[in-house]
């Protein structure tokens, strides 16, 4: 089924829940550290606004127990700064106060629901039907006239707040999924070479982007860096040292070893992994090749070194589309971010360009890099459409019932 975007609503007087991602870093007293999640759902909340809806929006921050796990509120006066329409918050969500607050909204107001993670449901993945008929759906239902899915760095999860609505209200795909389904859902369709640039340490789900980019032939050469270079250089047989693996086998990766290594037989000529690393000695940057690597008892890589980047960047250098995704490093610390600053770098300078969100996303704003046709909202959806899976908060868009209009 086709999906239906704000081009085909009715905006005027509804009542609009819009589900955006602001998952943000938070600094130590609370406020935003980054507003930049924000700042990429300006145009579809102004759009909404400036068209007359009356606007909820419904978002996530943090995890249970995590230190992050914070009320909306900074992120409602960060929006009240952004959007030339009012913003307001409410600290409540489904209830009777915020079906009443909804109610009450005047057109082109906006209002932000307190955080959907906040009830439990909210932390649970539900098949869509069954997440229509949760509390936190069923209690904002009888407030709203349409509802808005405009978080595409969320829609990997299957989630009440971004499945469940679709059962019961007209939806649409904001400006932000809109965009993200257009390129990421295109790929195929960008110039070649192709290159592939694997990072961070989401390795599952990069071995899962390496190996379908390169038996369905999308990739001509996949680079690994990060962790994910890690485990391919245990996958070659080479001894990275206990630190480095050991954080593998902790994060519960060992398994992605054998994956890796069945990857190197099927398409070894097609993929990098590093032929360096840099490690911290004395509180400096200390760079070994292969045949020197720590060892037992040693010091975890933290880097590629200059040899990987110089070859890495003869081969970005030679693409006419790049894809990248995850870190080279722990870019965080000024002594290992040149491998990430110097390979997204070069990136920038590709015909073609189309960047990951996440940790990606913050180091080139931390490097002050700009140049990308692309860079996405999300890290993990990004992933998982680069392996051509299915999003379920895009599904349950495509998914849902027909409802005549009144």
């Amino acid at each position: 089924m086709p999906l239906e975007t704000l081009d085909d609503a009715t905006i005027g007087g509804a009542a609009v829940a819009v589900r955006v991602d602001v998952n943000s870093p938070l600094a130590g007293d609370g406020s935003l550290a980054d507003d930049a999640r924000l700042r990429a759902h300006v145009d579809t909340l102004s759009e909404l606004a400036d068209r007359g809806g009356r606007v909820a929006i419904l978002a996530h921050q943090g995890r249970p127990g995590g230190d992050e796990f914070a009320r909306l509120e900074p992120h409602a006066e960060r929006f009240d700064e952004l959007l030339d329409a009012p913003v307001s918050y409410l600290d409540a969500t489904h209830n009777q106060q915020a079906r009443e607050s909804i109610e009450a909204l005047d057109d082109g107001e906006v209002l932000v629901l307190e955080n959907t993670r906040f009830y439990s449901e909210e932390y649970m993945e539900f098949d869509p039907v069954v997440a229509g008929g949760t509390h936190l759906v069923e209690g904002l239902v009888p407030a709203l006239d349409c509802y808005v899915n405009d978080a595409f760095a969320a829609a990997h999860r299957s989630q009440p707040s971004l499945v469940g609505f679709q059962q019961h209200l007209p939806s649409y795909a904001g400006r932000v999924m809109e965009a993200e389904l257009s390129v990421l859902g295109n790929v195929e369709e960008t110039p070649r070479p192709r290159v592939y640039l694997l990072g961070g340490a989401k390795v599952t789900d990069s071995i899962d982007v390496a190996w379908d980019v390169l038996e369905s032939g999308m990739a001509d050469q996949v680079l690994t860096t990060g962790v994910v270079g890690n485990v391919f250089l245990l996958a070659d047989g080479v001894d990275i040292g206990d630190a480095s693996s050991d954080f593998i086998y902790d994060e519960g990766y060992w398994d992605e070893i054998d994956r890796a290594a069945d990857l190197l037989d099927a398409h070894g000529d097609q993929i990098r992994f590093p032929q360096d690393v840099a490690v911290e000695r004395d509180g400096e940057r200390h760079e070994l090749g292969l045949n020197a690597l720590p060892g037992r008892g040693g010091e975890a890589a933290m880097d590629v070194g200059s040899e990987t980047i110089r070859l890495y960047r003869g081969v970005i250098e030679s693409a006419e589309t790049i894809i990248l995704n995850g870190p080279a490093g722990v870019f965080e610390d000024d002594n290992f971010g040149r491998g990430t600053r110097e390979l997204y770098a070069a990136a920038s300078e590709v015909g073609h360009s189309i960047v990951g969100g996440g940790d990606t996303a913050a180091a080139i704003r931390k490097f002050g890099l700009s140049g990308f046709d692309h860079l996405s909202t999300g890290g993990g959806a990004c992933l998982q459409m680069l392996t051509n899976g299915d999003l379920p908060a895009v599904e349950a868009l495509r998914e849902a019932p027909a409802f005549e209009a009144e």
